[in-house]
Protein backbone atom coordinates (compact mmCIF):
# COMPACT_ATOMS: atom_id res chain seq x y z
CA UNK A 1 0.00 0.00 0.00
CA UNK A 2 3.39 2.44 0.16
CA UNK A 3 2.23 3.14 -3.64
CA UNK A 4 5.70 2.75 -4.81
CA UNK A 5 6.97 5.87 -3.28
CA UNK A 6 9.40 3.93 -0.68
CA UNK A 7 12.03 4.06 -3.65
CA UNK A 8 11.71 7.56 -4.05
CA UNK A 9 11.78 8.31 0.03
CA UNK A 10 14.78 6.02 -0.19
CA UNK A 11 16.64 8.20 -2.72
CA UNK A 12 15.18 11.96 -2.18
CA UNK A 13 14.64 12.34 1.47
CA UNK A 14 12.20 15.23 1.80
CA UNK A 15 10.42 13.64 -0.94
CA UNK A 16 7.62 16.14 -0.61
CA UNK A 17 9.27 18.83 0.61
CA UNK A 18 8.30 20.96 3.39
CA UNK A 19 5.62 23.16 2.21
CA UNK A 20 1.97 21.64 3.73
CA UNK A 21 -0.75 21.07 1.17
CA UNK A 22 -3.08 23.42 -0.20
CA UNK A 23 -5.73 22.14 1.13
CA UNK A 24 -4.36 21.88 4.69
CA UNK A 25 -2.87 25.48 4.66
CA UNK A 26 -6.75 26.66 3.26
CA UNK A 27 -8.13 24.40 6.24
CA UNK A 28 -5.81 26.70 9.03
CA UNK A 29 -6.38 29.92 7.44
CA UNK A 30 -10.20 29.84 6.48
CA UNK A 31 -11.98 27.48 8.13
CA UNK A 32 -10.87 26.80 11.90
CA UNK A 33 -8.35 27.53 14.34
CA UNK A 34 -6.48 23.91 15.09
CA UNK A 35 -4.50 25.00 18.08
CA UNK A 36 -5.04 22.48 20.73
CA UNK A 37 -7.32 19.88 18.21
CA UNK A 38 -6.62 16.44 17.92
CA UNK A 39 -5.36 15.51 14.46
CA UNK A 40 -4.30 12.29 12.89
CA UNK A 41 -2.45 12.38 9.68
CA UNK A 42 -3.26 9.43 8.11
CA UNK A 43 -1.17 8.49 5.56
CA UNK A 44 1.17 11.29 6.51
CA UNK A 45 4.14 10.65 4.30
CA UNK A 46 7.13 12.50 5.73
CA UNK A 47 5.25 14.51 7.65
CA UNK A 48 4.85 17.89 6.13
CA UNK A 49 1.25 18.56 6.64
CA UNK A 50 1.70 16.67 10.41
CA UNK A 51 4.62 19.19 10.93
CA UNK A 52 2.78 22.09 9.74
CA UNK A 53 -0.98 21.91 11.65
CA UNK A 54 1.14 20.83 15.49
CA UNK A 55 3.81 23.76 14.35
CA UNK A 56 -0.10 26.05 14.69
CA UNK A 57 -0.97 24.33 18.08
CA UNK A 58 -2.56 21.28 17.12
CA UNK A 59 -1.45 17.48 18.61
CA UNK A 60 -0.58 15.56 15.58
CA UNK A 61 -0.92 11.89 15.16
CA UNK A 62 1.10 10.98 12.12
CA UNK A 63 0.88 7.34 11.07
CA UNK A 64 2.37 6.12 7.46
CA UNK A 65 2.61 2.37 6.31
CA UNK A 66 6.67 3.18 5.38
CA UNK A 67 9.46 3.28 8.33
CA UNK A 68 11.64 5.15 5.82
CA UNK A 69 9.01 7.70 5.12
CA UNK A 70 8.94 8.63 9.10
CA UNK A 71 12.53 7.74 9.16
CA UNK A 72 12.78 10.71 6.68
CA UNK A 73 10.29 13.21 8.39
CA UNK A 74 12.23 12.49 11.55
CA UNK A 75 15.34 13.70 10.44
CA UNK A 76 14.12 16.69 8.13
CA UNK A 77 11.63 18.56 10.27
CA UNK A 78 13.91 17.08 13.47
CA UNK A 79 12.11 17.09 17.50
CA UNK A 80 9.06 18.46 16.81
CA UNK A 81 6.38 19.62 19.56
CA UNK A 82 3.09 17.88 19.52
CA UNK A 83 3.79 15.12 16.45
CA UNK A 84 3.64 11.80 17.64
CA UNK A 85 4.98 9.26 14.90
CA UNK A 86 3.77 5.78 14.07
CA UNK A 87 4.45 3.53 11.56
CA UNK A 88 1.54 2.05 10.81
CA UNK A 89 -1.04 0.23 8.17
CA UNK A 90 -4.54 2.39 8.64
CA UNK A 91 -6.63 -0.17 7.64
CA UNK A 92 -5.78 -1.95 10.80
CA UNK A 93 -5.87 1.12 13.08
CA UNK A 94 -8.63 0.61 15.80
CA UNK A 95 -9.14 4.06 16.70
CA UNK A 96 -11.42 5.41 19.51
CA UNK A 97 -14.87 6.47 18.87
CA UNK A 98 -14.79 10.27 18.22
CA UNK A 99 -11.06 10.96 19.08
CA UNK A 100 -9.68 13.53 16.69
CA UNK A 101 -11.49 16.89 15.45
CA UNK A 102 -9.95 16.70 12.20
CA UNK A 103 -8.56 14.26 9.91
CA UNK A 104 -6.31 14.47 7.05
CA UNK A 105 -5.84 11.91 4.57
CA UNK A 106 -3.41 13.67 1.42
CA UNK A 107 -3.07 11.31 -0.79
CA UNK A 108 -4.29 8.14 1.29
CA UNK A 109 -7.13 6.69 -0.67
CA UNK A 110 -5.88 6.30 -3.85
CA UNK A 111 -3.14 3.94 -2.50
CA UNK A 112 -5.55 1.55 -1.19
CA UNK A 113 -6.20 -1.76 -3.02
CA UNK A 114 -9.96 -1.40 -3.69
CA UNK A 115 -13.77 0.28 -3.78
CA UNK A 116 -14.54 -1.82 -0.08
CA UNK A 117 -11.07 -0.77 1.24
CA UNK A 118 -11.27 3.31 0.28
CA UNK A 119 -15.25 2.66 1.85
CA UNK A 120 -13.97 0.93 4.99
CA UNK A 121 -11.41 3.06 5.58
CA UNK A 122 -13.55 6.38 5.43
CA UNK A 123 -16.09 4.46 7.42
CA UNK A 124 -13.18 4.25 10.11
CA UNK A 125 -12.00 7.19 9.92
CA UNK A 126 -15.55 8.96 10.33
CA UNK A 127 -16.37 6.92 13.44
CA UNK A 128 -12.77 8.34 15.27
CA UNK A 129 -14.07 11.96 14.33
CA UNK A 130 -15.81 14.39 16.83
CA UNK A 131 -19.17 15.56 15.91
CA UNK A 132 -17.99 19.16 13.91
CA UNK A 133 -15.23 17.02 13.61
CA UNK A 134 -13.53 18.33 10.05
CA UNK A 135 -11.49 15.71 7.23
CA UNK A 136 -9.83 17.28 4.85
CA UNK A 137 -8.90 14.44 2.19
CA UNK A 138 -7.26 14.74 -1.16
CA UNK A 139 -6.51 11.74 -3.74
CA UNK A 140 -6.53 10.91 -7.73
CA UNK A 141 -9.85 10.56 -9.51
CA UNK A 142 -10.56 8.71 -12.66
CA UNK A 143 -10.59 12.07 -14.76
CA UNK A 144 -6.81 12.24 -15.85
CA UNK A 145 -3.78 10.56 -14.66
CA UNK A 146 -0.23 10.27 -16.51
CA UNK A 147 1.01 7.13 -13.85
CA UNK A 148 4.68 7.03 -15.77
CA UNK A 149 6.36 8.65 -12.84
CA UNK A 150 4.76 6.49 -10.31
CA UNK A 151 5.65 2.70 -11.87
CA UNK A 152 4.86 1.10 -8.69
CA UNK A 153 1.58 2.82 -8.15
CA UNK A 154 -2.04 0.84 -9.05
CA UNK A 155 -4.74 3.41 -7.64
CA UNK A 156 -8.13 2.91 -6.65
CA UNK A 157 -9.52 5.94 -9.30
CA UNK A 158 -13.11 7.15 -8.21
CA UNK A 159 -15.44 9.52 -9.98
CA UNK A 160 -15.21 12.96 -8.04
CA UNK A 161 -18.89 12.44 -7.58
CA UNK A 162 -18.34 9.47 -5.95
CA UNK A 163 -15.81 10.55 -3.56
CA UNK A 164 -18.09 13.25 -2.70
CA UNK A 165 -20.50 10.68 -2.29
CA UNK A 166 -18.57 8.99 0.98
CA UNK A 167 -19.32 12.39 2.83
CA UNK A 168 -22.87 12.80 1.66
CA UNK A 169 -24.41 12.85 5.59
CA UNK A 170 -21.57 15.42 6.04
CA UNK A 171 -21.33 18.94 5.07
CA UNK A 172 -18.95 19.60 2.22
CA UNK A 173 -17.25 22.81 2.76
CA UNK A 174 -14.63 23.06 -0.19
CA UNK A 175 -14.92 20.17 -2.65
CA UNK A 176 -12.82 20.76 -6.46
CA UNK A 177 -11.45 18.68 -9.06
CA UNK A 178 -8.54 20.36 -10.74
CA UNK A 179 -5.23 18.82 -12.39
CA UNK A 180 -1.92 19.32 -10.33
CA UNK A 181 1.68 19.41 -12.73
CA UNK A 182 4.45 17.83 -10.64
CA UNK A 183 7.63 16.41 -10.82
CA UNK A 184 9.29 13.93 -8.49
CA UNK A 185 13.02 14.67 -6.98
CA UNK A 186 13.87 10.94 -7.98
CA UNK A 187 12.74 10.93 -11.83
CA UNK A 188 12.41 14.51 -12.84
CA UNK A 189 9.16 13.05 -15.28
CA UNK A 190 6.75 16.08 -15.65
CA UNK A 191 2.94 14.41 -15.23
CA UNK A 192 -0.47 15.42 -14.30
CA UNK A 193 -2.85 13.71 -11.71
CA UNK A 194 -6.55 14.95 -11.55
CA UNK A 195 -7.35 15.46 -8.12
CA UNK A 196 -9.78 15.85 -5.81
CA UNK A 197 -9.73 18.03 -2.90
CA UNK A 198 -12.33 17.92 -0.09
CA UNK A 199 -13.28 19.28 3.62
CA UNK A 200 -15.94 18.05 4.94
CA UNK A 201 -17.50 18.41 8.78
CA UNK A 202 -18.97 15.85 10.47
CA UNK A 203 -23.11 17.63 10.70
CA UNK A 204 -23.47 18.53 14.93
Amino acid sequence: MDGGYDSGYETCPCFWGREPGTLVRYLVEKVVDVSGLAVLDAGCGEGKNAVYLAQNGARVLAIDISATAVRNGRRVFGDIANVQWEIGDIRACRFDVERFDVVVAYGLLHCLRSLSEVEGTVASLKRATHIGGYHVICCFNDRYQELAAHPGLNPVLLRHKRILDLYAEWDILRATDQDLVETHPNNEIMHSHSLTRLIARRPQ
